[in-house]
């Protein structure tokens, strides 16, 4: 490797998460705020939710049952 162009590797680069999570990664940067995490995540608590915007669930639902009477 050649001397004086890689960044600095920090050990101990603390992430900390919108839930209020705190963890302590490997980086190049200092500090790293990220969004969402392994304890907030839907996957991993098995809280899922789903955000219907403008009513596109009950669309999707509406336009599957139409589908299901005309393959009947």
């Amino acid at each position: 490797m050649k001397k004086d162009i890689h960044p600095k590797y920090n050990i101990a680069t603390k992430a900390t998460c919108a839930c209020g999570a705190v963890f302590y990664v490997g980086s190049t940067i200092s500090e790293i705020k990220i969004e969402i995490c392994s304890q907030c995540h839907p996957f991993y608590t098995g809280n899922e939710k789903i955000m219907d915007t403008a009513g596109r669930v009950e669309r999707f639902n509406k336009r599957r049952a139409a589908t299901a009477k005309v393959k009947k």
